[in-house]
């Protein structure tokens, strides 16, 4: 007889399978969608503007900086190089820095000034609602009916602005989203794997969504807005850490409709350091998951057809399926050792049970590897040879599952935290030195400690299966523990580089004995 223990244990992990099972069935769905309505996100260029246009609109360019010491002048380089008219392009360098970027950027602005482009240095000292805040005054002096965004590690094309603005003509579209490339993804195993990931997001499920219609969100860069759709939508919030996620599902309950462009590709650097990815991960799981918790409620009220419904709630919770992954792994040797705790063997029910959960087990797990090998399909002519670097995403993927299951928690407890933005080295060429730009390196906290430990109990369980003989489960707990540690392994390893760098500068500050 089953006992209350042994009921609750199964039903949450069956419900824990259910969830990993629905995000795994979703990417399927993405995937579909992109393959029918993928060419509703290609650009006309007949409708490309030309700079001799008299109705081209005054637009303000965004550059919100916080201490970017290795790349501001990269980033207002590029933006000057932008084609568009001086008397119709407004720069705003939005300065939230605390050290010598600020002179940097000043000097620059500056320079330009000199030259005639309508150029401005926007400094402030209390960081009020961080980048959200800083956009929000930004706004407030603009000249602009129309706001584009480009974050520091960013490299907008010259023809950014005159291939986009044309769409701005129907005045119901208030946003203007454009596709994230990359300059360095070679660079390391780490930029390798994130680069899938946002191949993943930005071309197939960024044109799923708008391609047929459902709800999109700007990425926080390489956007454009309309002014009037930022107000209407109750302006910038600083709420969330993911600004840019509650702005653009208030602009689309407001019925704003969004434009997204996969053709128009802003290149941009991919953090190459573990302590800056993680450090990025969590700001977007903890602000996806405060969007949900703040809108959630709002747009199951809503008037909204049930598909666009559906797919808001799923993309607001998506980062869930790091929660769901910790419990899969924590349940690996309870579930292995069930027999002997409760007297009920998970391994002696019916092969009709057996089979449909591995069935669910497999075809949700797949999903996920199916969705990114496709992305790289649709964009490189060698996607076969990349797809070799797919288990190292999933590796990746996993093992900074600890990191966003503190954010999804602390999301969903109200728990407060300060904005840390991800650290810009200007890593462009392999042979960019890590180890020479560790100025801006996150510190090393305790999810080093709890990864390590995770890939040890994954081990553990792998050990465990065999001796109990039922080693079904291993391949996944392999990639899973190798994942904890390599991302353990990572961030220690960054921490020694910082150390060694602090004590080598204390030695040299020692005065030499005579």
């Amino acid at each position: 007889m089953l006992t209350v223990v042994t009921v609750l244990f199964l039903g949450i992990y069956a419900l824990d399978i259910l969830g990993l099972f629905f995000f795994g069935i979703h990417t399927y769905i993405m995937v579909y969608l992109y393959k029918k309505y993928n060419t509703n996100c290609d650009t006309d260029p007949s409708r490309n503007l030309s700079l001799d246009d008299p109705s081209l609109p005054v637009v303000t360019v965004q550059l919100p900086i916080f201490n970017e010491f290795y790349v501001v002048d990269r980033l207002i380089d590029s933006t000057i190089a932008l084609k568009y008219p001086k008397d119709k392009l407004e720069i705003q360098v939005l300065d939230d820095s605390t050290d010598e970027t600020i002179q940097k950027a000043a000097a620059l602005v500056a320079q330009y000034k000199a030259q005639g482009f309508d150029i401005h240095h926007l400094h402030r000292t209390n960081r009020v609602g961080h980048k959200a805040g800083a956009l929000d005054e930004g706004m407030r002096v603009c000249k602009g009916d129309y706001i584009a965004i480009f974050d520091a590690d960013f490299m907008p094309d010259p023809d950014f602005l005159l291939k986009t603005m044309a769409y701005f003509d129907d005045p119901q579209i208030g946003m203007v989203q454009a596709r994230w490339g990359h300059i360095n993804a070679d660079y390391n195993i780490l930029t390798k794997a994130q680069s899938f990931g946002i191949d993943g997001h930005f071309m197939i499920e960024q044109v799923a969504r708008n391609g047929s219609k459902l709800w999109m969100n700007f990425n926080g860069t390489a956007g454009t807005w309309r002014k009037k759709t930022i107000e209407d939508a109750g302006g910038w919030e600083h709420d969330t850490l993911t600004e840019d996620f509650d702005l653009s599902y208030r602009a689309e309950l407001r019925g704003w409709k969004f434009r997204y462009f996969k053709d128009v590709v802003c290149p941009a650097e991919i953090p190459a350091m573990m302590s800056a990815y993680k450090s990025q991960q969590f700001r977007w799981c903890k602000g996806s998951i405060q969007t949900a918790v703040k809108l959630l409620p709002r747009i199951w009220k809503a008037d909204l057809p049930w598909k666009t419904k559906a797919e808001a709630v799923t993309h607001l919770i998506n980062y869930s399926v790091h929660p769901l992954m910790i419990v899969n792994i924590l349940f690996s040797a309870p579930l292995l050792l069930m027999e002997y705790w409760s007297g009920f063997s998970f391994y002696d029910l019916p092969l009709e049970v057996l089979s449909g959960t591995a069935a669910i087990l497999s075809i949700g797990s797949v999903g996920p590897l199916f969705f990114y090998a496709y992305s790289q399909k649709t964009l490189y002519k060698d996607w076969k040879k990349r797809l070799v670097y797919l288990p190292i995403l999933i590796m990746i993927g996993t093992g900074i599952a600890i990191v966003n299951t503190r954010a999804w928690l602390e999301a969903v407890l109200g728990i407060q935290s300060s904005f840390k933005r991800t650290p810009k080295l200007r890593i462009e060429k392999n042979t960019d030195a890590l180890k020479d730009r560790l100025k801006y390196t996150v510190p090393l906290d305790f999810h080093v400690v709890l990864e390590f430990l995770l890939g040890c109990y994954c081990v553990f369980s792998v050990v465990l299966s065999f001796l109990v003989g039922r080693p079904y489960i291993v391949g996944f707990l392999l990639i899973y523990g190798i994942g904890f540690f390599f991302v353990a392994f990572k961030s220690f390893q960054e921490f020694t580089w910082k150390y060694k760098e602090a004590r080598n500068a204390a030695q040299e500050e020692i005065p030499q004995e005579a």
